[in-house]
């Protein structure tokens, strides 16, 4: 029985498991499920994960949710998946576990939350708060400062030292991707000081290519409108003409 992929492109773990499938020649079927349109809210969803969020994966009669111990699940359970991605060394291994659990209470918070409330909060039918912004953008720029002094101080390209992806990298990687639906200034601003952080970026989009900018196209076409948005109404970036833009995305 094919592999079944819960997918919305536009949530950051999605395109995580999405691209690792496409990279590692994993057969699937994508299901897709609008965030925007509330379809992860449905009884039907909640049969698939109880938390009603995206990514999830079927495997026959196998059920997963979290991005993470999706993938951690597919290098195992797929024959033909390099050891870089999910070494059976278990002191890499214990590292990258490390990493992404540091990853959904640091990067994760800080870089969604951040998004959220600067940019799709009326998509969502949320208020945009400033205040939730401003915290977030502390724990992002720290978050981002983390990566380069403690996972990029070496020579090596990639998280973990060494010379190819892990699942670590793809799944932050994937995270920071978001921040491209934010205004030019404000994205500068924030990774402009990384210069580390900018190159291993443009490392795992290379070496996951061209799977990388095939899935995260949805993600560009979202970036072009809302530039165009922000041009033709500077002073309303919210409202029904927000998500006018949303719905329209594909």
């Amino acid at each position: 029985m094919k592999l079944k992929v819960y997918a919305d492109r536009m949530s950051q773990p999605t395109r995580a498991v999405i691209i690792f499938c496409k990279v590692n020649r994993i057969d699937y079927e994508e299901i897709k499920i609008e965030i925007s349109k509330g379809q992860h809210l449905t009884p039907e969803f909640a049969e698939i994960n109880p938390m009603k969020q995206l990514p999830s994966i079927v495997d026959g009669r196998f059920k997963l949710f979290e991005s993470h111990a999706i993938l951690i699940y597919l290098a195992c359970a797929f024959p033909g998946v390099a050891d870089h991605w999910y070494p059976a060394d278990l002191f890499k291994r214990s590292k990258i576990h490390s990493l992404l659990d540091w990853h959904h209470s640091n990067l994760r918070r800080g870089a969604a939350t951040y998004v959220v409330n600067t940019a799709i909060a009326p998509v969502l039918g949320r208020p945009l708060n400033p205040q939730a912004a401003a915290e977030a953008e502390e724990l992002l720029s720290s978050s981002l400062s983390k990566i380069e002094s403690i996972w990029l101080k070496g020579n090596g390209r990639f998280l973990l030292g060494g010379n190819q992806p892990s699942i670590a990298d793809l799944s932050l990687v994937c995270e920071i991707m978001q921040l491209e639906v934010l205004d030019e200034k404000d994205r500068t601003r924030l990774l402009g000081p990384h210069k580390k952080v900018q190159q291993w970026i443009e490392n795992t989009r290379n070496a996951t290519q061209p799977h990388f900018d095939e899935v995260h196209k949805i993600l560009m076409k979202v970036k072009e409108k809302l530039q165009n948005q922000r041009l033709k109404e500077a002073n309303d970036v919210g409202g029904s003409g927000m998500k006018k833009l949303w719905h329209s995305r594909m």
